[in-house]
């Protein structure tokens, strides 16, 4: 499979945990032998703004964080699209589900879904969208942007319980979007802060993406979001890439 990546991200950019110092290491020496690398480029700041106002971009450059946040949301865009004619990882940072148009939180500053689905969007590429977020957080960013959208569906699934929660996922997966992403946050296995799901639960929600996405002929990809224990994040990760390739 394609995974798009850049050095930069193995950059401490700030000192929340999703720009932690081997974070992203911990994925690379996993993957890197099953995959293939593409390199990130950073997104216009068109189709930044396409999804957030001008005081909020003015913000994140006075943060001294554009280039990084830019160069995540390029590589959602590149994952995006390529995942129209197959399956694609984006191993991207900083996150983005937790940013609206104009305010962000919980380690993201730009939302790299909503730009990467709505610049498809804009490009006459899509006509319906899904996006499944399986980030222990709710995306309260992507719904802010795209919730009241008449081409997204948004499913955030919230079971406590694995066997109700990968039930629920398969229940809501359409079988008629052009395209399906996948918001993965990994924070929610067993070993990390939500404890719930395990790898084989990963694997499995991509086994149905991939299904889901066969079935209607349409696209899927996926990008990084939370995983905060680096001792399991890289085979959450290789799980979720196996089942969607």
């Amino acid at each position: 499979m394609n995974v798009i990546w850049h050095e930069d991200f193995t950059q401490s950019y700030c000192s929340d945990p999703a720009a932690a110092f081997g974070r992203m290491e911990a994925i690379v020496d996993i993957i890197k032998d099953r995959v293939n690398f593409i390199p990130a480029i950073p997104a216009d700041e068109g189709d930044i703004r396409a999804c957030h106002t001008e005081n909020h971009v003015a913000s994140v450059k006075r943060q001294g964080l554009y280039d990084i946040a830019a160069l995540a949301a390029g590589g959602a865009i590149q994952a995006a699209s390529t995942g129209l004619s197959q399956p694609c990882f984006a191993l991207i940072r900083p996150p983005g589900h937790h940013a609206s148009a104009d305010r962000a939180w919980g380690f993201c500053f730009f939302n790299n879904m909503t730009i990467a689905i709505s610049k498809l969007k804009r490009e006459g590429r899509i006509e319906k969208a899904f996006i499944l977020d399986f980030d222990l957080h709710f995306g309260d960013g992507t719904v802010n942007i795209l919730g009241h959208s008449d081409y997204v569906t948004i499913y955030n699934p919230s079971e406590s319980d694995p066997n109700a929660y990968l039930k629920n996922v398969e229940a809501m997966l359409p079988d008629d979007a052009d395209i399906i992403g996948i918001s993965a946050g990994f924070d929610n296995h067993l070993e990390d802060w939500g404890g719930v799901l395990s790898t084989d639960d990963y694997r499995e929600m991509g086994r149905m993406v991939r299904a889901a996405s066969r079935k209607s002929g349409g696209g899927c990809f996926a990008i990084l979001e939370g995983g905060y224990n680096h001792r399991v994040l890289g085979h959450n990760v290789m799980a979720l890439i196996e089942s969607l390739e």
